[in-house]
């Protein structure tokens, strides 16, 4: 939907503007953990649980008419759980890997 995408001139974003935060916040959280060192504790991914509801939030209340929203914020909260969600994954991976290694 052109509505709901950044624009550049006449060409448009081929993915939505909150697609665009969510893989901008992958990319830039990648690449920040990969240079900083990271303590994925529970309270941290407490943490990253709560900056990704507000992207479920926009997106419910918009799909169910409650209101309007608009591709600053779509992107924002898509920003946030981008990180949000490597975040998650890392922590998951993490401790996958350190039970995986205990049982073999």
């Amino acid at each position: 939907m052109p509505s709901r995408t950044f624009r550049i001139g006449k060409w448009y974003f081929p993915v939505c503007s909150r697609c665009t935060g969510v893989y901008l916040g992958i990319f830039l959280c990648y690449l920040i953990t990969n240079f900083l060192h990271v303590n994925y504790t529970v309270y941290l991914v407490c943490i990253a649980t709560v900056v990704t509801a507000p992207t479920f939030i926009d997106a419910i209340s918009q799909l169910f008419g409650f209101r309007e929203s608009n591709n600053v914020l779509r992107f924002s909260t898509g920003l946030l759980a981008g990180f949000g969600l490597v975040i998650i994954a890392k922590s998951i991976k993490l401790y996958l890997g350190i039970h995986w290694s205990l049982i073999s």
